[in-house]
């Protein structure tokens, strides 16, 4: 490949990046247009619903733009939605070289759009560095693909793998500057999700308070609770007029404490199915129903297992404390089945491991 045509998608794939969190359940895209060597415009969708990255761009470069090539990390749509097609507005500004990384999963789009390009005699180019766009809008890919979120595991342990004491105790197990990144994560995805131990015996609030900034989005806290028996006095009750909170029930729940939660604020989703699994299952289809696009699960260790048997978990933050708790009795990470065999465990792709104040952070995405 061209280095200019390299460093241009590259520049692309960076600005699109800056839309993380503010275009979900939409894609992240960037564009750049260039005349030879030099930018002439560039741009990437900053927030849902409105304006796309070729639009932004396109508006940058103005006249600029005809004779142009376009370097766009996802093919340009070609159907009206919230917007115009950007495929009319690409070639209204004589644009004469579309380079695109990956095709547009959506079906109105997949393929259409470098069709409609091509035919008014647009040179058209696919696939220039699609390794790394698809890996940008995975969560995207996979809400189109299943019709389930993106989930995103996380937990703070100390050395010797246990994520609370003996008598379930387990603030503060990470520093400062850990808790800091949590709440970066938070302040990024659609929902939170807990299981009913954890709103018990943490009673956490749940929400982003990232340092100097306002959260990209505000997630509806989720909590999983068989017979609906969160209690009233707790920080996610007491806040859920003002933060959506969703209490997932069984079909045992007495109906007066679902009607306590709905009058406390709480929307209440009881399920059917008998099954904790089934209706763990039913959840992340309804989540993905819902257009969300990534949810951050923070335990406990019951709900953490269920969702790793189930093989459902697509990326992991780890924060990795120098301290040692011990015990039988002290909880892990993870419950569940677990595997029998060490090549049955699931693996990170190129972990990114980092040191954060006094603790070790562990990231990565699951290889699938």
């Amino acid at each position: 490949m061209p280095a200019d045509d390299s460093n241009m998608m590259l520049r692309a794939l960076g600005l699109a990046r800056r839309g993380q969190g503010f275009v979900e359940p939409n894609p992240m895209v960037g564009c750049v247009i260039a005349a030879g060597e030099e930018v002439v415009g560039e741009g990437w969708h900053q927030q849902f619903g409105g304006p796309h990255a070729e639009v932004a761009a396109l508006s940058a470069a103005g006249e600029r733009a005809k004779g142009a090539t376009m370097y766009v990390t996802l093919e340009p749509c070609c159907h009206q939605g919230k917007t115009p097609p950007c495929t009319d507005a690409i070639i209204a500004a004589g644009i004469t070289r579309v380079v695109t990384a990956m095709r547009d999963p959506f079906p109105q789009v997949a393929g259409g759009g470098l069709k409609r390009l091509a035919a008014v005699g647009i040179d058209v180019e696919l696939g220039l560095h699609e390794g790394e766009a698809q890996e940008l809008n995975a969560p995207y890919s996979k809400l189109l693909s299943t019709g389930r979120p993106w989930i995103i595991a996380k937990w703070a342990m100390t050395l010797d793998g246990k994520i609370a004491t003996r008598s379930g105790y387990s603030k503060w197990i990470s520093g400062e500057a850990a808790q800091q990144i949590s709440h970066q994560l938070r302040s990024r995805v659609d929902a939170i999700m807990i299981g009913r131990k954890t709103a018990q015996l943490d009673d956490p609030l749940l929400t982003a308070r990232p340092e100097g900034d306002s959260p990209a989005r505000v997630a509806t806290r989720v909590i999983l609770d068989s017979m609906a028996g969160l209690p009233s006095f707790s920080q996610l009750v007491r806040t859920a007029g003002k933060n959506p909170t969703l209490v997932v029930a069984g079909p045992e729940a007495p109906d007066k404490e679902l009607r306590r939660l709905t009058a406390a604020g709480c929307e209440v989703l009881p399920f059917a199915a008998t099954s904790r699994y089934e209706r763990l299952i039913e959840l992340l289809d309804e989540l993905g129903r819902r257009r969300m696009t990534n949810v951050l699960v923070e335990g406990g260790s019951n709900l953490l297992g269920s969702l790793f048997d189930a093989r459902q978990i697509d990326e992991a933050h780890v924060f990795i404390a120098p301290k040692l708790f011990g015990g039988v009795r002290a909880r892990s990470p993870i419950r569940g089945a677990g595997v029998e065999q060490v090549a049955e465990a699931l693996a990170l792709d190129h972990p990114r491991i980092q040191s954060v104040g006094d603790d070790l952070y562990v990231s990565g995405r699951v290889h699938k």
